[in-house]
């Protein structure tokens, strides 16, 4: 199963402060950790929202609008998406963590879903189109 861990963001995250030198050192060992146990897929920090954008969806209309975002509980700070057996090992994973923020914060657990997830609606068709496509981003990611 797979898991993607959230980090959400804080007034600091988002006012562009980076952590410390203690928080980076104890983030490194977390994530030596989640390697050396062979479940770490990918993880990642992220810029503020005043250095994004969002696209907004209406039928076939698209619209850009820029950040800030002004709710900072829905925003996002970084993630992890980890390989674990359960909902439960991803939360023990969790609880290990250093708190990312200096103030209080939050982490989000969410499960990623799979192809059989989907049921029928996911053709055999659709299967093999989507193995065809992650194959070669998995080869793209290689050539970079």
């Amino acid at each position: 199963m797979r898991f993607m861990l959230i980090v959400k963001a804080s007034p600091e995250s988002e006012a562009g402060k980076m952590p410390s030198e203690e928080l980076l050192t104890a983030m490194g060992k977390f994530n030596e950790e989640l390697v050396n146990a062979g479940v770490l897929l990918a993880g990642e920090g992220l810029h503020p929202s005043s250095r994004g954008v969002r696209v907004h969806f209406s039928g076939k209309n698209r619209t850009v609008i820029d950040g800030p975002f002004a709710e900072t509980k829905e925003l996002i700070a970084g993630f992890w998406l980890v390989q674990v057996k359960s909902l439960e090992e991803a939360i023990e994973w969790v609880k290990r963590c250093p708190n990312p923020m200096e103030s209080e914060s939050d982490i989000e657990i969410r499960q990623v879903f799979e192809m059989d997830d989907f049921g029928a609606e996911f053709t055999p068709e659709l299967r093999e189109q989507e193995q065809r496509i992650m194959a070669k981003a998995a080869e793209l990611q290689k050539q970079h």
